[in-house]
């Protein structure tokens, strides 16, 4: 589910330099669930600082979705698919009782 953030809750560059261990503090203790840090000038966000365990995630979310992709393509591509049981014989794993 993405998370909403309003405009007003972007930190100014500076203030985020200065608050940083006061964030890295609030991220050891929240891990993930910990709301992300906004930061840029004018109130217009030019990055984002998040707990490692919320990358981690994300990560994982991209792995999948990638993952999900490939699998989409390969099931689309007909010319390359195999029988489970030719893919036994072509891979010589019939004789292996």
């Amino acid at each position: 589910m993405p998370m909403k953030l309003k405009q007003e809750q972007v930190l100014p560059t500076s203030q985020a330099r200065s608050e940083l261990s006061m964030i890295v503090s609030r991220f050891r203790q929240e891990g993930a669930d910990s709301a992300p840090v906004l930061f840029g000038s004018h109130r217009k966000a030019e990055g984002v600082i998040i707990p490692f365990s919320m990358w981690q995630e994300i990560l994982e979310q991209i792995e999948d979705i990638e993952l999900g992709k490939l699998v989409r393509d390969r099931i689309s591509d007909n010319s390359k698919s195999l029988l489970f049981d030719e893919l036994v014989k072509k891979l010589k794993l019939d004789n292996l009782d």
